[in-house]
């Protein structure tokens, strides 16, 4: 049998349509809030000033645009899959459809890991503003339930319960989540411009000198380590399933969440470093550091609450991304059919949805895994790769597929954006490459062991 069995497009459309059908409810406003929700986050409150003060400098503005030029050319593929084949399972379900089963196996798995580990390190995240606020009222956890990183913690409360919470929160439907989702992004858009506006009137100029500290290394470094920052506006093409007018309102949500999420990365992070020198930003909550050095404490205490909101919002469509993986790939047959099993009232994949969400509060809250954005930045680096891959391959083998969204100039735009992610992730260290291997060797044994067998294309009537 060979190693590239393909799902036939129009079969995937026809089979998306009987059993297991998710209920649509979302439309171009949810996704675009939902792009939002996962972008703004971890990156724009915490990933900032550790990137300035060591490996970019004021040139962190270059690092946040060379990272937006990478996702802008991969959401422009991604949009035009989105559309043309809106089926849950992403980048997952694509390179089914035009790389074979092997390449979506792989990269399935890969985003299993990506997500999973995204929720994890962020419920850390969270947890730590959470605390944080509640000092402020006097109220302070048990070192013990506090956090693992401290002496005497043995495990991380807060973590575990956002994550279980969000998972009771997606069980329950995906419109209600999306609701909470756009108060929530509003909420943190709102301290975001308010913090814009604030602070501008406190740059000094010289502080941008030198621009360039770390040359233009640091420049690349800092932009495969903010890559982190822009990971969730691919979670978006995860929803086509759930959309009224996938057609239309996928490629809206995917670009116009990237390009709002991208011009405030620039500005906030202008702002930033010509208000406080480069080498003090080096602080967990940079943003709020910012604003004391201006004396704006008052202002101080909306972005921290803004950070919670927004670190919420970020865990919540990641839940939502990795769910709907999982849903996928166990209704391929790459994993038991179990996970795919859709609840009576609500229309959720409910299985997977509190599998993934206990595994990843039990991770957020019995390990310290703040340290793994760059194992999570080469797993999206490497699905937006194969997705770049997957658009040349689908123009030059179906050419005549209709399609709602068209990637301008091909194979141009798909080989950049390929090589942009390419190039990202040389940078990344040595480790993180090979933990990355170590994952996908361990994600082959699984597939020759049990998926291949089990997969819908090895049953008679798919031969």
């Amino acid at each position: 049998m060979s190693l590239f069995r393909k799902k036939d497009i129009s079969k995937l459309l026809e089979e998306k349509e009987k059993g297991n059908q998710l209920k649509r409810a979302l439309g171009a406003f949810d996704l675009t809030m939902l792009g939002i929700g996962a972008i703004i986050g971890t990156g724009i409150f915490v990933l900032t000033g550790t990137a300035a003060a060591t490996k970019a400098g004021p040139a962190l503005i270059l690092s946040f645009i060379i990272a937006g030029l990478a996702c802008a050319f991969a959401a422009l593929c991604y949009a035009e899959f989105a559309s043309t084949v809106p089926v849950s399972g992403s980048v997952y379900t694509y390179s089914y459809a035009t790389l074979g089963e092997l390449v979506a196996w792989v990269i399935g798995w890969d985003l299993i890991l990506e997500y999973l580990l995204a929720v994890s390190t962020v419920s850390v995240g969270w947890s730590g503003y959470f605390q944080k606020l509640l000092s402020g009222f006097g109220i302070h956890l048990p070192p013990a339930l506090a956090s693992v990183d401290q002496p005497g913690g043995v495990f991380n409360l807060p973590a575990f319960l956002i994550v279980l919470l969000i998972t009771w929160l997606l069980s329950r439907g995906v419109k209600e989540s999306a609701r909470l989702n756009n108060i929530m992004v509003v909420i943190k858009v709102t301290v975001v411009l308010l913090f814009i506006a604030v602070s501008i009137w406190y740059v000094k100029p010289a502080n941008w000198t030198p621009f360039m500290p770390f040359g233009w290394s640091g420049v690349f470094g800092g932009a495969a380590f903010v890559f982190f920052a822009y990971i969730g506006f691919d979670a978006v093409a995860t929803a086509a399933e759930e959309v009224r007018n996938p057609k239309r309102d996928l490629p809206i949500g995917i670009i116009a969440s990237l390009a709002i999420c991208t011009l405030l990365y620039i500005v906030v992070a202008a702002l930033m470093t010509g208000i406080v020198p480069y080498p003090k930003l080096n602080d967990p909550a940079p943003i709020s550091l910012v604003l004391q050095a201006a004396g704006q404490n008052w202002v101080a205490g909306f972005v921290s609450l803004g950070a919670i909101l927004g670190i919420t919002t970020v865990l919540l469509v990641m839940m939502y991304g990795q769910t709907r993986i999982f849903f996928a790939m166990s209704r391929d047959g790459l994993l038991p059919k179990v996970f795919s099993t859709v609840h009576p009232k609500y229309r959720t994949p409910y299985v997977c949805t509190w599998l993934v969400g206990v595994v990843a509060a039990v991770l957020g809250g019995f390990f310290p895994l703040n340290k793994l954005a760059e194992l999570v930045n080469i797993g999206t680096l490497a699905a937006f790769t194969l997705i770049s891959i997957g658009v040349i391959v689908l123009r030059y083998k179906q050419p005549d597929l209709p399609r709602a969204f068209r990637v301008p100039f091909v194979p141009v735009v798909p080989l950049l954006s390929a090589g942009f992610c390419l190039f990202l992730m040389t940078q990344l260290p040595f480790d993180t490459w090979a933990a990355f291997l170590i994952w996908l060797v361990i994600g082959c044994i699984i597939y020759f062991g049990y998926s291949r067998q089990h997969s819908t294309l090895n049953q008679p009537t798919n031969n």
